[in-house]
């Protein structure tokens, strides 16, 4: 006996069943998630927090430019999931390769990473300055970045978290200010007395912790600190150097710490530069 199809169809266990969405063409300012096609390394540390859209359908739109910098620029990027309308905003921060760089002292950062096997292919475009030697170099920035973010990151230092890396693209948790906007750097606030040694507080406990890592931040200045409420955060890390390995890092860490406390004792604070570079040297040998 032919039994009828509907019929048929209800007598299906629902384990077997799915439903579908048709998904228009994407814009000219979108692509499909890219978050399926990275590999586990290049996906960010777990547990990861709930707001992350791993969906396979979930599409990228560009929401424009939020800021420029020496070796990359960041854009603002919402993923969202079509099928149940979940959405998020992230940082995208992409780095230029070097012919598009205003950051040119590499070396000094340099010193002490892992780098191409030397005559190897990559090494001998990187020599050459080719098109794909540029696109490497933009690449092991990126990725010393994203190595950065995730290991400061589990270790409780407060940086954004970070989502997935990709080629010469990372994206990262968008931090935002009290007003739902993206966090202001530090150079474009007016904290409170109250404020500013809490902020002083938590910057001299996060450049100690990353010492403590054997690390240090490199370019440490009020431009690469986002103040979200009264929370502090550590941004633009891919010029982050070994303390030990690199020849240069004592006195990128002193300079580092010369920097901020000539920023925060201008509006008040009496802290010294010094005096900071002498502590954390002290609790990281």
């Amino acid at each position: 006996m032919t039994q009828h199809p509907e019929a048929a169809a209800s007598s299906l266990d629902d384990r077997f069943t799915f439903s579908y969405q048709q998904i228009g063409e994407l814009d000219d300012d979108q692509r499909w998630s890219t978050w399926g096609s990275c590999q586990p390394l290049s996906r960010g540390p777990q547990p990861w927090p709930d707001w992350i859209i791993t969906d396979d359908a979930a599409v990228d739109t560009e929401l424009g430019i939020l800021k420029t910098g020496k070796e990359a620029d960041v854009f603002l990027l919402e993923r969202s999931a079509p099928l149940d309308d979940r959405s998020v905003v992230l940082a995208a921060k992409r780095y230029r390769d070097s012919s598009h760089r205003t950051f040119h002292r590499t070396t000094d950062y340099t010193d002490g990473r892992k780098l191409p096997k030397k005559g190897g292919r990559e090494a001998r475009a990187m020599a050459k300055s080719t098109s794909f030697g540029k696109s490497v170099a933009a690449g092991m920035w990126a990725w010393a970045e994203w190595e950065s973010l995730v290991r400061f990151h589990s270790a409780g230092l407060p940086v954004p978290y970070p989502v997935q890396v990709d080629g010469t693209e990372i994206l990262m948790e968008l931090v935002l200010g009290d007003d739902g906007a993206p966090a202001p750097r530090l150079a474009a606030t007016r904290p409170d007395r109250k404020l500013l040694e809490s902020l002083w507080s938590q910057l001299t406990g996060a450049i100690t912790g990353l010492a403590a890592l054997g690390c240090v931040h490199g370019d440490l200045s009020a431009y690469n600190l986002l103040v979200s409420g009264e929370r502090l955060v550590l941004i633009d890390l891919p010029q982050t150097v070994d303390l030990f390995a690199n020849p240069h890092g004592m006195e990128m860490l002193q300079r580092d710490c010369t920097n901020v406390a000539t920023w925060f004792r201008a509006r008040g604070l009496d802290v010294d530069g010094e005096e900071l570079f002498g502590d954390v040297v002290a609790r990281a040998v």
